[in-house]
């Protein structure tokens, strides 16, 4: 199995520099477990640390019922996140850098203490949380047409592409993050609305999940890491010329351009 999995780790790798998608591991592969994904997924974010990258977060992925339905799939997926995916605020992306990107808008936590699983609750989220901010993950399959399944996405590094962080910060005292409601648009164009239940009931609980399903592994959700709770709502196809904004109201807004 282990030569599977660095078979697999470096057809992922390849095929996100050259942007050419590959057959689904699940098809070719079919006895592969999540247990088996996660160690790809791991020895791919080991490569990239040995080439001088270096994590500033992780992410939930499949929280919300629209993209467990989107995607087929029954429970949440997760990954890394490293620096060169962090986007600021209004800035341009390039679609010619990726295979079929989506994008989602989620409510970003930042930590200010590490936690680490198992029995990590809803309230241990909260009382290590500094700050939330609005932000976009773009997220993207190298597994061909998004044919994936939950073992796919999670050798994958849970699809993920870029993060786009908002610049306003906002401490979590006085906000109910579950009613906060949101909205998406596109070139002007209202597409999405959700709220911070969609993740999981609550996006606190989301990165209890997190934080509990990765201490299988020994791994630690870090003081000033940005932690993904999920999508707020479905993800959204898109292409050059696209101009992408989610509005979160008090947490305010954050933005993004395609080209």
């Amino acid at each position: 199995m282990d030569s599977i999995r660095n078979k697999l780790a470096f057809e992922l790798m390849a095929a996100e520099s050259s942007q050419v998608a590959i057959l689904p591991l699940t098809e070719r592969y079919p006895d592969l477990t999540v247990t088996d994904a996660y160690h790809i997924q791991l020895q791919v974010v080991q490569e990239r640390l040995e080439a001088g990258r270096h994590i500033i977060g992780k992410k939930v992925g499949l929280t919300s019922k629209a993209m467990q339905t989107m995607l087929n799939v029954n429970e949440p997926d997760y990954g890394h996140l490293l620096d060169d995916m962090e986007v600021a605020d209004q800035s341009v992306v390039h679609v010619s850098n990726m295979i079929s990107p989506r994008i989602e808008a989620e409510i970003g936590f930042i930590l200010e203490r590490d936690i680490s699983g198992p029995d990590v609750t809803f309230l241990d989220v909260l009382l290590a949380t500094k700050y939330v901010v609005p932000t976009l993950e773009i997220i993207d399959s190298r597994i061909a047409d998004w044919k994936i399944k939950l073992v796919d996405t999670v050798a994958d590094n849970g699809s993920s592409a870029r993060v786009v962080v908002g610049q306003q910060k906002t401490p979590i005292d006085h906000i109910d993050l579950r009613a906060l409601g949101m909205v998406l648009l596109k070139n002007g164009e209202l597409i999405a609305t959700g709220a911070g239940a969609a993740a999981l009931g609550h996006p606190a609980h989301a990165i209890a999940w997190l934080a509990n399903k990765l201490s299988d592994f020994n791994i630690t959700l870090k003081a000033g890491e940005i932690i993904l709770p999920g999508a707020l709502s479905g993800a959204v196809n898109v292409y050059k010329g696209d101009y992408i904004e989610a509005r979160f109201g008090q947490l305010g807004n954050v933005s993004v351009a395609f080209e």
